[in-house]
This record gives structure tokens, C-alpha cells and sequence, in this order.
């Protein structure tokens, strides 16, 4: 907690209420302006903070350290295993509790069965070195999670049951056997047989003359009776994360975020058009933005039905801004999300992000930023020691910073990382993967909440979870979709905040366009199969 030094002049201008000791006396305070002489960075976010959880609407995120519960395990490795150290979130037993699978590196990967109250045991999978992620997919449709899990060397498919068992089905499925760095995927299906998947693909480690200028190509797996056959998406600029979604115009698409370091120059961000496989240009008002890609966070903050993006990064991280003409603009940095250095400590060189995920913490009816931090090892023009951040989401859309606050700013090396609600209480709660590091898991104990509702989608046919969905909870959307993140994703039901709501209307537009809407009470979740 940050301290008053003995002299100090600020003034703090807005409505008058009176404080004493934490409590406030009227109205909620409306927009405050601040004029802070003389204070430090630190003292500023204090004050703006403290001000704003005088407010009784304001939820002040309180999350407690749960990550004893959990066994031992790592992502570990040496420049290879830089990347990667994605976690896959499911239920993989049909208890309704989260389950997990977290890539090992040069450790064995590991699965995590929920056993409730916030206790995890390691289940047996078959033995798997040399992994970066996973992606939990339904491919067979049978009702059962299966895991898409990417490698340094042939990627597998673990197919699942109803008990958390899986099996490598890689040659059942005929997944081509190519050999190379896995680091992101994605899948949508275009019809009611199997999925279409996308693997990106990050250095070319056969390359003599790499890493640097040594991006490898990546492969859209194309579904072909029973099995696939493997398609090279080119050019590629080594890829770290993909999210196939309906981008700004409402169109599926698929966004591949890549990384600088190693494309060094002519590379850039992009975008594919599915339906006429190829990649979109200035033309078609896709600005060339060159970042070092990490990872992918999609939700619509604005209200218009249209998904901002955010794209973690080395510096800024850079939340894009969906427009009606269907392209993007950045996100002005009043905004408060681009969290380009630590919020705390004394180290005042640029962030490395990850991992993001938006998720209502607080159920307020406003969603929220999570992302995962930490250097990539020992890269000296970066921050060392990079706390993750929670970015709590204003009345009036802006974010502010309550990572430290909240309990949650490890200094690991966090890499992969997941929002879920692993006890079933309606409270996102948080998982890290962390590299060289412990996993790290964070029990959401935040008073004074708001109402919640999950939606669970199933239908018949070959994309069992309505993948490609969009749900419609009041004025809030999601879409169902399988990719984004670094080096891995969940699935489970979409989780909404409520606010003082204690019931909601539901509309869902199904995969192939057709539209149901639904009523139900708050704090339950509502399964809708059709």
C-alpha cells in the first residue's frame, strides 16, 4: 500500500460528498476530474482508486491466493520454450467444475481434474514432452472435450471421454504428421461435418539462417471424408495466437497475431477471409500494424454488437476499436488499457504481455481485462519483474488498474492464463501458467457482486457446441469460438454479470442463422440445445 508522505498538496474535484474513513455519504460520485500537484505516478493511481471504491456501486476485487491447492508443475525450457505455456479450460467429466490442461515444455504436460473447493488432482494422459498449448475441441461431435495440443515437433490430438480419460487419436483423426513449432490455433466449421482447424507455426527451426528472418508457414487443416489434408496459409510471420470470429463487419474471419521479433521487418498483422481464403489488404481497409503479437482478446466494451480486439504485446498493448465501416481503430490511451509498464515497483522499462482475457470479475455488467505478464527471460530492454494486470471497467468504459489491490500481481514469468469460475460460485476466478515458475491459482472473493448468468449452447450435428454462435444476454454479446489467447482457450459456458439484475433475456443467433430467445432467472446456468 502506498504511503502519504507528510507534505503533500492535491486536490481531488467533483461532486461534493463527504468520506469518512472509506464510506460515503449521497449519491454515487459521477465522473471525478483530477488535479494532483506535486505526487508521484504511484500516489496518483492511489488517489484515483481510492476515490473510486468510495463509490457503493464500486466492487473492489478482492481474490485470494489458492495456488498451494494445486500439484507442482512448470513450463519450462530454454529459448524454445520461450513462447507458449497455454492452459485448455473444460469440463471434461460432465460435474459442471473446470477442469485443466497445462502445457509442460520440456516438463511432461499435465491434466488437473477439479475436485471441488478449490482442490485439483493430476489425472493420467499419455506422456507429452515438448509442448507450447492446447485447445479444447469437440471434433467427433460425440459430447466429449477433446484436446488440439500443439508442439515442438508433430502436434496430437487427445480424444476424451466422459471421465477426464484421453487417448491419442492423432491417427484416428489423420491429423497430417508434420514436424514443426507450433504456437497458435484455431477452428470454426463451414458445414455440419468435421471442423476446419488452423495451426499457426512460429520459427522454422530447419532453417540454417535462422531464427531471425525465419518465419515458418502455417496450415489450415481442410477436412476431407473422415480425416484432413494440410494447406499452407502464406506468408506467415511467426504466429502466436489466432482467433477465427466475425470480425467488425460481421464477417468470419480469421485474425493471426504475430511477432516482430523474429519477422524483424515486412511482416505485420492479419487477416484471412474464410470464405474467399485470402488475405485482406489496404484495399479493404486493413491498416499494416506490426507489434510483437502474443496473444488475442475479443469482446464487444462498446455496446454496438461489433467485438473490440485486444493485442498483447512487448510496450503498449493495443486494444483496437470496431468501427461501422468495419475496420479498427486504436483505442484512444486515455482509455487506461495499454498498461505499457508496471503499474508497481521500480522498474520503469516497457511490459511484456501474453495472455488476455475480458471477463466481468465483478458482475457488474461491464466487462473486464485480464493479462498475463512477464519477461520473456532475461531480455534486458524489458521490465524484469511484470506484474499481471486486472483492469477494471468504469461506468464511463474506461479501465483502471486493481492488480495489486485485488491480490494478483505475481512477478513470475506468467505466460498462459484463464478467467473461469473453478468453484462454481458465479465469481471469475484466475489461473497462470507461469514459465520456470509454479502455476498460480486465485480464488475470486470480491463482496458485494453483482447477479450473474452462464449460457451452455449444444445442438445435433457435427459442431455439437454451436461453435460460431453469437449470445445475446440484455445488451451484452459473445461470441462462441475456439482460438485466441496465448497458446490456449476454454471452453465453457459464456458467463455474463448482471449488475442488480435478477433476470435476463436471452438471444441466441445459432450457427446457422437461425434466431431463439429465452428468459431466466440470474445466478444459474442455462443450458439451451436444439
Amino acid at each position: 500500500m502506498y504511503l502519504f508522505p507528510k507534505q503533500i498538496s492535491f486536490k481531488l474535484r467533483f461532486k461534493p460528498y463527504k468520506i469518512w474513513f472509506g464510506k460515503l455519504a449521497g449519491q454515487e460520485i459521477e465522473k471525478p476530474t483530477f488535479n494532483v500537484k506535486g505526487t508521484s505516478k504511484k500516489l496518483k493511481n492511489f488517489i484515483i482508486i481510492f476515490v473510486l471504491l468510495c463509490s457503493p456501486s464500486y466492487a473492489s476485487p478482492v481474490f485470494k491466493d489458492f495456488s498451494n491447492n494445486l500439484p507442482h508443475h512448470i513450463y519450462s525450457g530454454e529459448w524454445n520454450h520461450f513462447v507458449g505455456g497455454g492452459v485448455a479450460v473444460m469440463d471434461c467429466n460432465g460435474d459442471s467444475l473446470p477442469d485443466f490442461f497445462a502445457a509442460g515444455g520440456t516438463e511432461p504436460a499435465a491434466l488437473f481434474t477439479n475436485t471441488g473447493e478449490f482442490n485439483f488432482i493430476k489425472s493420467n494422459i499419455p506422456d507429452l514432452f515438448d509442448t507450447t498449448g492446447a485447445y479444447p475441441i469437440d471434433i467427433n461431435a460425440d459430447g466429449h472435450i477433446d484436446l488440439f495440443v500443439l508442439r515442438i515437433g508433430p502436434n496430437v490430438v487427445l480424444k476424451g471421454n466422459a471421465n477426464c480419460e484421453f487417448v491419442d487419436a492423432t491417427n484416428e483423426f489423420q491429423i497430417p504428421n508434420t514436424s514443426q513449432w507450433s504456437t497458435a490455433f484455431s477452428a470454426w466449421w463451414s458445414d455440419d461435418k468435421l471442423p476446419h482447424m488452423v495451426i499457426g507455426n512460429y520459427v522454422d527451426l530447419g532453417d540454417p539462417d535462422g531464427p531471425f528472418f525465419a518465419c515458418d508457414s502455417n496450415q489450415v487443416l481442410e477436412p476431407t471424408g473422415d480425416g484432413y489434408i494440410t494447406q499452407k496459409l502464406e506468408p506467415g510471420f511467426c504466429a502466436l495466437s489466432m482467433l477465427a470470429a466475425r470480425d467488425a463487419s460481421g464477417i468470419m474471419r480469421l485474425r493471426i497475431s504475430n511477432d516482430r521479433q523474429y519477422y524483424v521487418r515486412n511482416g505485420y498483422e492479419q487477416m484471412w477471409d474464410i470464405a474467399e481464403e485470402r488475405f485482406l489488404t489496404e484495399i479493404d481497409g486493413w491498416k499494416k500494424v506490426s507489434i510483437w503479437g502474443m496473444g488475442i482478446a475479443s469482446r464487444d466494451i462498446t455496446g454496438d454488437g461489433r467485438d473490440e480486439v485486444f493485442l498483447t504485446s512487448m510496450g503498449d498493448q493495443l486494444l483496437q476499436i470496431a468501427q461501422e465501416d468495419g475496420t479498427y481503430t486504436a483505442a484512444p490511451f486515455e482509455i487506461g488499457t495499454y498498461a505499457h509498464r508496471p503499474y508497481f515497483g521500480d522498474d520503469g522499462r516497457p511490459s511484456t504481455g501474453w495472455h488476455a482475457q475480458f471477463g466481468d470479475v465483478n458482475n457488474d455488467g461491464r466487462s473486464d481485462l485480464f493479462i498475463s505478464k512477464g519477461n520473456v527471460d532475461q531480455m534486458p530492454s524489458n521490465a524484469i519483474y511484470d506484474p499481471n494486470n486486472l483492469l477494471i471497467q468504469k461506468s464511463d468504459g474506461t479501465f483502471v488498474e486493481v492488480g495489486l489491490l485485488a491480490g494478483i500481481a505475481s512477478k513470475e514469468r506468467s505466460r498462459g492464463a484463464a478467467l473461469a469460475d473453478f468453484d462454481l460460485d458465479g465469481r471469475l476466478d484466475i489461473l497462470v501458467l507461469n514459465r520456470r515458475a509454479p502455476l498460480q491459482i486465485y480464488r475470486n472473493e470480491t463482496e458485494k457482486v453483482g447477479h450473474w448468468l452462464k449460457v451452455k449452447l449444444t445442438q445435433v450435428g457435427g459442431n455439437f457446441d454451436a461453435v460460431g454462435a453469437l449470445v445475446k444476454v440484455g445488451e451484452d454479446v459473445q461470441q462462441i469460438t475456439i482460438g485466441g489467447g496465448h497458446a490456449g482457450g476454454q471452453s465453457l459456458p459464456l458467463h455474463f454479470g448482471l449488475g442488480s439484475s435478477t433476470a435476463a433475456n436471452i438471444t441466441v443467433t445459432w450457427p446457422d442463422g437461425a434466431v431463439s430467445t429465452h428468459n431466466a432467472n440470474a445466478d444459474q446456468t442455462v443450458k439451451l440445445h436444439r
